[in-house]
Order: structure tokens, then C-alpha cells, then sequence
């Protein structure tokens, strides 16, 4: 599996309703996509949660490699160039996934964790760290789901997780769930990734 992000980071001034209409009108379209897990079109708004800028940063869980790549050489992240130029995509190999309890609930936030791996330590070690992180975090009271993911480049773990209330039980950035596709999360593998 395949994790994926990319953010664009608005004015300040920003009218976030010009966002909420994009999602609105076009977020269905991958409500289908084959090889996706799941989409979830993130917002974070400058003063509400901590956050402090507007930013609109969908999260991606793919569970083949050509899914992903047809998303990105396609016509959907395209449209998304032409109209805010292309952004730098942020790309993690997945370690592992943990449906929530809440798995069946249409998610409202999301938390994206983002942590430097410590510097000598087994990779094995670290994994089976993360991979507990993911199965303690699903059984939080409201989580719909778990993913644990490492950019080897870079030594960067990365824990996202989505919540079935505006409240989420987890350290992080919190962003605001506009619409969540999940054609193929049936299909998602449960626990370790290998």
C-alpha cells in the first residue's frame, strides 16, 4: 500500500467556501477509482484548531501502485494543477492499517502525526512500534481508521488517522473531513503491510 498527500496552502484572506464547492461538486468522481482505499479531502482553516493557515490537503490510501500512478498522470490531479499549478506530493510506503470501531461512519476530522525516526535504532524495532501505534490508535473511542507509513528518504514516520467526531482522541494537525471516497477500502489489508 501506498499513502499520499499533498497540500495547497491558501491566502490567508482565502474564501474556504470556494473549497467546500470544489469537494462538493467533484469529490464523487473518485468515489469508484480503482486501486484506492480510500480518499480523504482534508481542509484545515487558519485560526480553528490550531491551524495557522488555509490549506487543502487530501490524504490518499492506495492499495496498488497503478491506481495511484493512473490518479497521477490522469486527468483528476491534472484539473488540480491547472488550477492551483502542480504541488509537491509527500509519498509514504505504508506500514500498516487498523480499521476503528467507527469504521462504517462517515469520518468529520482527520490527524496527521509526523515524526523524525531516531537515529540507530533497528528498522524492525521501529516498525513493530508503529504498527502497535496504529492498533492502540483504531481502538480510541470514534476512530474510524489507522495508517502508519515511513518516507525512507527522509527517515519520517507518519501516523493518520480519521475520526467519526470533530473531536479527535489523537496528538497532531487537525483537519476538517469534507468528503471521504472509499471504493476500495473493503479491500484495504488489515494490521502489517508485508
Amino acid at each position: 500500500m501506498h499513502a499520499l498527500q499533498y497540500e495547497i496552502t491558501l491566502p490567508a484572506d482565502y474564501d474556504m467556501g470556494a473549497i467546500r464547492d470544489r469537494v462538493a461538486t467533484k469529490g464523487h468522481l473518485l468515489d469508484d477509482f480503482p486501486g484506492l482505499g480510500f480518499k480523504a479531502y482534508l481542509v484545515r482553516e487558519r485560526g480553528v484548531d490550531g491551524s495557522p493557515v488555509n490549506q487543502y490537503a487530501p490524504f490518499y490510501l492506495w492499495n496498488t501502485a497503478e491506481g495511484m500512478n493512473s490518479f497521477l498522470w490522469g486527468p483528476g490531479f491534472q484539473g488540480l494543477c491547472d488550477d492551483f499549478g502542480r504541488p509537491a506530493v509527500q509519498h509514504w510506503t505504508v506500514l500498516g492499517y487498523e480499521a476503528g470501531g467507527a469504521v462504517d461512519a462517515e469520518p468529520k476530522a482527520a490527524v496527521r502525526y509526523r515524526a523524525p525516526l531516531p537515529e540507530g535504532a533497528r528498522t524492525a524495532d521501529i516498525a513493530a512500534g508503529l504498527l502497535d501505534e496504529a492498533a492502540i490508535v483504531s481502538c480510541l473511542e470514534g476512530a474510524v481508521g489507522a495508517v502508519v507509513a515511513v518516507d525512507p528518504r527522509h527517515w519520517e514516520a507518519v501516523t493518520f488517522s480519521l475520526w467519526a467526531h470533530e473531536e479527535p482522541a489523537q496528538r497532531g494537525e487537525v483537519f476538517r473531513v469534507l468528503h471521504c471516497s472509499t471504493p476500495e477500502r473493503d479491500r484495504l489489508v488489515q494490521g502489517r503491510a508485508w
